[in-house]
């Protein structure tokens, strides 16, 4: 079968580099909460992100999709333009940093599981790709997702849910 077209190349490439940012964000998180009670669940899920994003390389590496880096570099970089929030702090983390962070972590993960679903139908048609790995892939992206929408309640329940304050 001959490489894929250019729609499937744009499409593939916009996904890896979407799962950099998202493995550099996990990981950052993951760091920033060494030590807390939820330090194990941070770091597993890093883990899963970073692996997720070498398996989108090797699949683009078997499609003979070549990484176009300009993309991986601007993901990059927009994840760490993204810790600069305007949050009212100079100094400190706004307690809504978690928050907002799980809430963009999650979008991303939920994204990954749309290549996967997506793939999977190109698998019907091309040989190269293992639907089973695209099946695990997929599952683990769910339950990704299950673990940033948990860790993302414990966060807000911590920003905003013993606040005193009243919005208005």
């Amino acid at each position: 079968m001959p490489g894929p077209g250019l729609v499937l190349s744009t499409y593939l490439n916009d996904h890896y580099a979407a799962a950099v940012a998202a493995a550099e964000l996990a990981r950052r998180m993951a760091a920033q909460r060494r030590g807390s009670p939820d330090a194990s669940e941070y770091s597993a899920l890093a883990g899963e992100v970073a692996d997720d994003a070498r398996a989108l390389r090797v699949i683009l590496s078997e499609l003979g999709v070549p990484v176009r880096r300009y993309k991986t570099v601007a993901a990059w970089l927009g994840e760490k333009v993204g810790r600069l929030k305007l949050n009212g702090r100079v100094r400190t983390p706004s307690p809504a940093s978690p928050v907002v962070e799980l809430d963009g972590l999650g979008m991303l993960i939920t994204a990954r599981a749309g290549v996967w679903r997506s793939l999977l139908t190109v698998a019907r048609h091309d040989d190269r790709l293992d639907e089973r790995e695209l099946i695990e892939l997929l599952g683990r992206a769910d339950r990704q997702a299950d673990t940033a929408r948990r860790l993302q309640g414990r966060a807000a329940e911590t920003a905003f849910g013993a606040s005193e304050e009243t919005v208005g």
